[in-house]
């Protein structure tokens, strides 16, 4: 692994977690004891700070060639079982994205929001939540509902101006709050 030296140090760590974690991918359930577990994480993870700040990289780039060595089949057979959950939840997601188009269509009696791949945002019934998009590429369990309707204003762009405000102050956002924000930041950065 070659890390240029213009990288963050923020992109360096992130990939020498990765590789590490594809190295060193042990689960619980594959020890006998929480302690053996805590143990094994608590090793994975002075090794990968030894590397981020680039401790004794011989010694730990050794240790891990010999344990990929000697483990060779156990990290095949951990990636394999995580691409397999990986390939059931995308399942699972495609079978409730069906069932909420289905659920959806039923209860408002015609088809009104279509539902896209996983990852895909697309309107579950129109006019809902003032028209915002829900994601769909969740469990319908965990998927946000939509609350009242919102089809007391027009939509023209008076009416979205003020949709917006509304949202804002329901959040406890005024636009006061983010001009004083940025004369606070220009003083703050001014020499005196």
């Amino acid at each position: 692994m070659v890390v240029s030296s213009g990288t963050s140090g923020f992109a360096k760590e992130m990939a020498i977690r990765k590789r590490i974690g594809n190295i060193f991918n042990k689960r619980e359930e594959d020890f006998p004891s929480l302690k053996d577990y805590n143990d094994y994480l608590e090793e994975v993870e002075d090794m990968t700070c030894s590397l981020i700040e680039g401790i004794d990289v011989a010694v730990i780039e050794a240790k891990i060639a010999k344990y990929q060595e000697e483990n060779a089949e156990q990290i095949i057979n951990s990636r394999a079982r995580k691409a397999e959950e990986l390939a059931e939840a995308l399942r699972l997601s495609k079978l409730s994205n069906h069932a909420l188009a289905e659920a959806t269509d039923a209860a408002s009696g015609s088809q009104v929001g279509g539902v896209g791949g996983a990852g895909q945002y697309a309107p579950a019934v129109t006019g809902a939540a003032f028209g915002q998009p829900r994601p769909t590429g969740m469990i319908p369990q965990l998927q946000p509902v939509p609350v009242g309707g919102g089809h007391d204003l027009p939509d023209d762009e008076e009416s979205q101006k003020l949709r917006a405000e509304r949202g804002g102050r329901a959040g406890g956002w005024t636009i006061e709050l983010s001009r004083r924000r940025a004369f606070e930041e220009a003083f703050s950065s001014m020499w005196i």
